[in-house]
């Protein structure tokens, strides 16, 4: 007896086929850039954040953050941020290591890019004048020819260093955009000048335990990473302040990424409007 030609083994044997081939069909949700401007930053310690992710892992961090910005204007498109970023990092390294091959060059759809290097330039790699530019270009020229519609935006680099090498590094930035006609995103200014509310308010502590007086090494064990005193902000200060290098650790605490998740908001906010006026 052929069963295909009862109509409802026949109904059924349809369906089967059917459930068969759409189980088999490649997934047909929609990639996550699609929709959504994609903003992509790269850079060092300075960007990646990586004491305020172990401090607090929930966040809000940097990239987070800017989403949120952008979000609560009202009127600009759905954002997504990717941090691809990293703790002493700097352009020569990026390449080096392979990793921008693997974490930069197939993101899709990337619409904006911000780049800031500089710290780990001047500190690392030699014949910084000559070379920090050298490299700058040769990043530029990679990310246009793996990201052809992607607006590169070079950043300055925060406070970090003292003033004079700050401006050497961010005069180099300025040097290499104007070659290639780029607009430099200038980060420095709005940084610098929140500095001057607090001079350490943006910055967290971190300081070898060894240097801590026995008699507070009860007080200091919850802040305790390592071999080092890590906190998020003032909590300690009435108490250890005073201890020589207490404050010398300038790498950015939460507060110090929402200035710059702040600034960065403001700075693309004028970009999308600009160019939805324009379309």
């Amino acid at each position: 007896m052929n069963l295909l030609r009862n109509p409802l083994m026949k109904t059924v044997f349809s369906l089967l086929i059917l459930t068969t081939f759409f189980l088999w069909q490649p997934s047909l949700a929609q990639a996550e850039h699609e929709g959504k401007v994609q903003i992509l930053l790269l850079g060092d310690s300075t960007a990646e954040g990586s004491i305020p992710r172990r401090l607090k892992p929930k966040g809000p961090h940097l990239e987070s953050v800017i989403e949120q910005l952008l979000a609560a204007e009202g009127d600009l498109p759905a954002c997504h941020v990717v941090n691809s970023s990293l703790s002493g990092e700097y352009i020569k390294r990026l390449f080096d290591s392979g990793r921008y091959d693997r974490d930069a060059a197939k993101l899709p759809g990337v619409d904006y890019i911000f780049i800031r290097y500089g710290l780990n330039d001047r500190a690392r790699r030699e014949n910084f004048t000559e070379n920090f530019p050298k490299d700058f270009h040769a990043l530029l020229a990679r990310l246009r020819k793996d990201h052809p519609n992607a607006v590169l935006v070079p950043m300055t680099v925060i406070p970090f260093a003292n003033e004079a090498d700050s401006k050497k590094i961010n005069d180099l930035v300025f040097q290499v955009a104007k070659a290639e006609n780029l607009e430099v995103f200038d980060i420095y200014p709005r940084y610098a000048a929140e500095l001057k509310k607090g001079h350490n308010m943006l910055n967290y502590r971190r300081y070898p335990l060894a240097k801590v007086p026995e008699k507070y090494h009860a007080l200091v064990k919850p802040f305790v990473s390592g071999d080092r005193v890590v906190v998020m902000a003032n909590e300690l200060d009435p108490i250890l302040g005073d201890l020589p290098g207490w404050y010398g650790d300038r790498h950015p605490n939460l507060a110090g990424y929402n200035v710059i998740a702040d600034e960065t908001a403001k700075y693309l906010a004028k970009k999308l409007r600009t160019q939805k006026t324009a379309q």
